[in-house]
């Protein structure tokens, strides 16, 4: 009876210790993986039936529930967390864009590209010549030479050893446009580059270029409105020839073949003095020296004043002064030659500037009274061109004609002005 009572307390007990232990896992519960480790194991022995008549001997279980005491997790397994109370709301908004920090500029200077001196222009008589270096705009990079043109005109010529293209043009071609000023002529022309495509490309490495080219003529003189036209000249062309001419006078040794380097000269000296006309496209002309008047300062109307030239060509200094000043025979029409001898103008510093009046006729044209170069000489008056009888006027007066001759007032007149400046210096003496 005793013993039925034991072991009935003995169920009793373990099954309160079983119930409380299943409460206490549905109140935790707890999802476990067995690991390897206690795979190995032996499983825990059950308590064996005690024997008839043998006491109940309680020991400590060999077996505990892994729900009493949870065995550790492992470090990659994840619990599932259970949400418990009331949730604080989340303020959430898209994170702002990061910033680029701005640095500092570090120092720039913009380079302007110099103008590139490439072109080189020799203006002539009746003809233009245009050098162009073939690296165009100095940048190292030649041009394309079929796309250079002057005018529409291609190059002439090509300069290997300068590495230039040579163009060359009458001043009246490709496309020259000429405009008349109150004292030159300008004749213009235009250089255009236009860059044809890189092969198989639509890109260039050179840009469009435009070059203005001009050629300037003095003019210095009034033309006649009776201008001569000879049958054998194109009207456009006598008209071009009207206005492209210049007047000189220089000062020459004394043979007469170079200009005189120095200009200055002692008193008992001849002054060599040399008129000259240049002429373009011109008919063949011939130079007179209407008068010539000295001064100590440059304007011509100063005082004092000395007029050794006057009357349309007469040297009347030899015959004022007894001099032996005098035109020479004339060797070419364009020029016209005379000495004077050195004077001085009374207590001045021997500053003496010689300023003539020029005038030009067509060569064909016979000489007159007012186109003439007179001497003086013991002898009478003789002409530098020979004709003699044109002199007649000179002691007199030779503005006017006794008779009105047609084919010299349709004569070419054209009229300069030109100028030289010397220093006349008084004798040492001994």
């Amino acid at each position: 009876m005793g013993f039925k009572f034991g072991v009935s307390g003995l169920l009793v007990l373990f099954a309160l210790s079983l119930n409380e232990a299943q409460h206490a896992s549905w109140q935790n519960p707890t999802w476990q993986q067995t690991p390897e480790k206690f795979s190995n194991q032996e499983p825990a022995q059950t308590p064996q039936e005690p024997e008839h008549g043998k006491p109940v001997q309680q020991e400590a279980p060999a077996f505990q529930m892994p729900i009493q005491k949870p065995a550790q997790e492992p470090v990659d397994f994840q619990s599932k967390q259970v949400l418990q109370g009331p949730v604080k709301e989340l303020a959430w908004s898209f994170p702002e864009a990061p910033v680029e920090p701005e640095e500092p500029m570090g120092p720039f200077d913009l380079k302007t590209p110099l103008p590139a001196n490439t072109v080189a222009v020799q203006c002539g008589e009746n003809m233009v010549r245009v050098e162009v270096k073939k690296d165009f705009f100095g940048i190292n990079q030649h041009i394309q030479p079929s796309a250079l043109t002057l005018g529409g005109c291609a190059a002439a010529g090509e300069d290997a050893a300068a590495e230039a293209l040579i163009f060359e043009s009458e001043l009246q071609a490709c496309g020259s446009v000429l405009t008349m000023t109150e004292d030159g002529l300008i004749y213009s022309f235009t250089l255009v580059y236009a860059p044809e495509l890189l092969a198989g490309t639509p890109v260039v490495r050179t840009g469009d270029a435009v070059v203005g080219i001009e050629c300037h003529y003095l003019r210095k003189h009034d033309v006649s409105s009776d201008a001569l036209r000879p049958t054998w000249i194109p009207y456009t062309d006598s008209k071009i020839a009207e206005e492209l001419l210049i007047f000189s006078l220089q000062l020459m040794t004394d043979d007469w073949q170079f200009e005189r380097p120095s200009n200055q000269y002692f008193l008992g000296d001849f002054i060599h003095i040399q008129a000259s006309v240049m002429q373009y496209m011109h008919v063949p002309l011939r130079v007179f020296v209407d008068s010539c008047v000295a001064t100590a300062v440059p304007d011509v109307n100063a005082v004092p004043s000395y007029t050794f030239i006057d009357n349309h060509g007469c040297m009347v200094d030899a015959k004022i002064t007894g001099s032996d000043s005098r035109f020479l025979p004339r060797v070419q029409d364009d020029e016209l030659q005379f000495q004077l001898e050195a004077f001085r103008f009374q207590q001045d510093s021997g500053l003496i500037y010689i300023t003539c009046f020029l005038k030009a006729t067509a060569a064909s044209s016979p000489t007159d009274a007012e186109h003439k170069a007179c001497s003086f000489s013991p002898n009478g008056w003789t002409a530098a061109d020979r004709d003699d009888q044109v002199c007649g006027c000179c002691d007199s007066g030779c503005g006017f004609r006794k008779g009105r001759d047609l084919n010299a007032d349709t004569a070419l007149k054209l009229e300069g002005q030109a100028s030289v400046s010397l220093f006349v210096r008084e004798n040492p003496l001994d």
